[in-house]
């Protein structure tokens, strides 16, 4: 499954609130440092229009949800532990949060735009903290970490490159592998680096890692508390420094995801408003909680902002789309008649042999013949670019 790490300093900012509100969870919150020890693993959902609308069926999920007509489709969250200054030398919880981090596809980093919560994650006046620098010195251990990883060996790689006669991207990869890297990221990262790696000084390595951590880990900023005073400011700020800002409310979105439980209002992730459905049983306190989250961020930003976080780190940082494999492209189901059951998330400008990969290895090798788009009932090449929304069968040996 897809996996997206929730990074950022101890708990204060709204991270584990931020989780437990994407996953549905009860992670430990609290202010204070270091709340998350171990990281905590949890199902978030991205939403997609569900095919079964379009094509007037009633579906059968069975490793999604589709709920008024939206695809609910899974993928894991990591919450790692708290990352303070100086991790990427094993001050506080640093190593294992950096490892934690190994196998994640992107980064979410949660941060309090409000500002009430210093570098250290103690509590603090709102506004005299500034979030920018909350930003940079996450990007800068996270950079540090790869860098050490790669500079730990880098003399005797040079001359084992020199005396093999090796490919230099091949072998910083193998070098690099634990991090969850592939071999094409590290060509990629090396384009805009002096072709001639034997003069490589300290600044050309960070610029590496530093090119490989934007491509092979893209980061999205939530902005979160985004309802409090000096947020709002803060948020534009940031805006114009890096291009990928959620700003969100977390403590909002677990408030209206309990409403909705508890039968008081009718809502669902990612929506920009809610509807009261039981007004008597509600007391002052809790309209006036609901008043206040409809003014300060449905109203202001158009939802609480934790759904559209999710759903931007997986289509947009990762460039995925959603394709659905069936094996009866006339009736669109499996091979138990479940209708339309399996949405798989795949990279932009994937082609049917690769989602044949995906869905079993066996059947993306010599086994595969050609495709077929179920959607227009036509036959599709080995090579054809997978839209967003198609419906495949793959058809094998």
């Amino acid at each position: 499954m897809l996996q997206i790490a929730v990074t950022g300093k101890p708990n204060v900012g709204g991270k584990s609130s931020f989780f437990n509100s994407a996953t549905k969870s009860k992670v430990e919150m609290a202010d204070y440092p270091f709340t998350t020890i171990d990281a905590n693993k949890a199902i978030g959902n991205v939403l997609k229009p569900c095919p079964c609308v379009d094509l007037e069926l009633n579906c059968n999920p069975r490793n999604s949800e589709c709920i008024d007509g939206n695809r609910y489709i899974h993928v894991e969250l990591i919450d790692v532990a708290g990352l303070v200054p100086g991790a990427h030398e094993g001050r506080g919880l640093g190593n294992k949060f950096l490892d934690d981090l190994r196998q994640a596809k992107a980064f979410i980093h949660i941060i309090d735009a409000s500002g009430s919560t210093d570098e250290e994650g103690r509590p603090v006046d709102p506004g005299s903290h500034d979030p920018l620098e909350d930003i940079e010195f996450l990007e800068y251990e996270i950079v540090m970490w790869m860098y050490g990883i790669l500079n730990k060996n880098w003399s005797r790689l040079i001359r084992k490159i020199d005396a093999e006669k090796l490919d230099v991207a091949k072998v910083i990869y193998e070098q690099m592998s634990g991090t969850g890297v592939s071999l094409e990221d590290v060509i990629e990262a090396k384009r805009t680096i002096n072709p001639d790696y034997q003069k490589w000084e300290k600044e050309d390595l960070i610029q590496l890692v530093t090119n490989l951590r934007k491509i092979a880990k893209p980061m999205l900023i939530v902005a979160n508390k985004a309802d409090l005073p000096m947020a709002e400011e803060n948020i534009e700020r940031i805006k114009e420094r890096y291009p990928d800002v959620i700003p969100a409310s977390a403590d909002s979105e677990l408030a209206l995801v309990n409403a909705s439980k508890a039968g008081l209002i009718n809502y669902n992730s990612g929506d920009s408003y809610f509807e009261i459905i039981d007004k008597d049983n509600l007391n002052k306190n809790q309209l006036n909680a609901l008043n206040y989250i409809k003014e300060n961020v449905l109203d202001k930003y158009g939802s609480t902002g934790v759904q559209k976080a999710l759903n931007t780190a997986v289509f947009e940082l990762l460039n995925m789309i959603v394709v659905y494999p069936v094996e009866d492209e006339h009736k669109f189901t499996d091979n138990k008649g479940n209708v339309l059951p399996d949405p798989i998330l795949i990279k932009i400008g994937s082609n049917p042999r690769e989602l044949a990969y995906i869905v079993h290895t066996d059947i993306g090798g010599d086994k595969f013949m050609h495709a077929v788009n179920a959607r227009k009932n036509m036959r599709v090449a080995s090579d054809y670019e997978l839209c967003d929304g198609d419906i495949i069968n793959i058809i094998t040996s």
